[in-house]
């Protein structure tokens, strides 16, 4: 029976796309098919497979010992604040050691990819092929593909060119696009705290999903001449076109990666402190009452579609709702461990995928803010005016992938 709910929550979640569409006509439902076949062949391949487990497995060790290589810089500087196998002391194990100064190391790794051409080149490649098997806009595929491994704000930075060539209508595509993301280089702190298997099978089921729920959101059709990729300068240039000294290059790689930790700190705080003065606002009037309690009801439903009893429904529709309030590292650090471990496997997997995502209202104000310094007025008062269109793309794709993952994780 749970099975036949999860397989009726994915026709809902696609119905919804559909029903919420800005043109039902244009949708290309031989593209759609297509692409919810892929990502049924995806999900069973890395959940039903030993060696789709395996490959998974190895990918999530290979972030997981860049963790601790990161751990090594940690140690020298911070002693006292690591965790105990690296000699700190058990209290000293914490959100911010554990998961974020080990992007210190992660984020300029991957710049250094981006500047001698390997990430380009990788990204470049599975960008066309998505676009040959799917049938979608070249760009949009090779966008989809990129900001699994950039980060929404830092690709839609580097695409400045394209997006001004583009009309508005695509421009909200890629902004909708942005809800779904995740950041390669962040990964690994993701994996310390929710089972790294289904952490990165998400990440190539959300690609697929992000173009399936925009193409029906917000269906565009593209002319021939028009569906290219524009040439960006190269990360890694300055204002004249000269390649910038490559040490000077990794000095702002790791400044950067500590402003990325600064934020991504500073809004953990934030929306934990806000989310708590909401709920003692709310518990003023009915002692009860809580901003978690109030999104889990109107989650709850969507939820019980993944196929789970009615309990774990109402836990998930929790987790579902906070993430979706403050964003993925609160609700990962509040399962992590021993409370997630001790999930059924079904209810350990759709809750790990569908916080594998940036969907959450923060995000909002940084793609917001992101086009604003990058496109002209009309297209950013376009994006603008669609934020609800932006916060319901991040939600079914979401929903969809942690749905298709469920079917094969019982």
């Amino acid at each position: 029976m749970y099975v036949a709910i999860n397989v009726l929550g994915l026709v809902v979640f696609l119905a919804i796309g559909f029903l919420f569409s800005k043109n039902k006509k244009g949708i290309n439902w031989r593209s759609i098919a297509i692409m919810i076949a892929l990502n049924l062949i995806l999900a069973w391949f890395f959940t039903s497979f030993s060696v789709g487990r395996d490959a998974v497995k190895a990918a999530a060790d290979g972030f997981n010992w860049l963790v601790q290589v990161a751990y090594q810089g940690i140690v020298f500087a911070l002693p006292n604040w690591v965790t105990p196998e690296f000699g700190g002391t058990a209290k000293s194990l914490n959100f911010v050691t554990s998961a974020l100064l080990p992007i210190l190391m992660i984020v300029p790794m991957f710049d250094i990819l981006t500047y001698i051409g390997f990430l380009p080149w990788i990204i470049k490649w599975i960008g066309r092929g998505l676009s040959f098997i799917t049938g979608q806009p070249k760009f949009e595929s090779f966008f989809a593909v990129e900001m699994m491994f950039l980060g929404n704000t830092e690709v839609l930075a580097i695409s400045g060119i394209q997006l001004r060539q583009m009309n508005a209508q695509r421009n909200l595509t890629l902004a909708m696009m942005s809800m779904s993301c995740v950041t390669a280089s962040i990964l690994g702190a993701y994996t310390q705290m929710v089972p790294g298997q289904f952490v990165l099978t998400a990440v190539p089921i959300n690609v697929i999903n992000s173009i399936i729920v925009t193409s029906m959101l917000n269906p565009t059709k593209v002319p021939e001449e028009e569906d290219t990729i524009a040439k960006v300068g190269s990360e890694g240039e300055d204002s004249d076109g000269k390649r910038e000294p490559f040490f000077s290059f990794l000095g702002d790689s790791i400044l950067g990666a500590g402003r990325l930790i600064l934020i991504i700190t500073a809004n953990v705080i934030a929306f934990v402190a806000l989310a708590a003065l909401i709920d003692k606002i709310l518990a003023l009037f009915w002692k009860p009452l809580s901003l978690e309690s109030i999104l889990g009801v109107i989650m709850f439903p969507f939820a019980w579609l993944m196929g789970l009893p009615v309990d774990q429904a109402w836990t998930l529709s929790q987790d579902m709702g906070l993430k979706l309030v403050t964003n993925e590292f609160v609700v990962m650090g509040k399962v992590a461990g021993d409370v997630i471990n001790g999930y059924s496997p079904h209810l350990r997997a759709v809750l790990t995928v569908f916080l594998t995502s940036f969907a959450n209202f923060g995000t909002l104000g940084m793609i917001i803010g992101a086009f604003k310094g990058i496109v002209n007025k009309e297209k950013n008062d376009l994006i603008a005016k669609n934020v609800g269109f932006m916060l319901l793309s991040g939600i079914l794709v979401s929903l969809l992938s942690a749905g298709f993952v469920g079917l094969f994780v019982w």
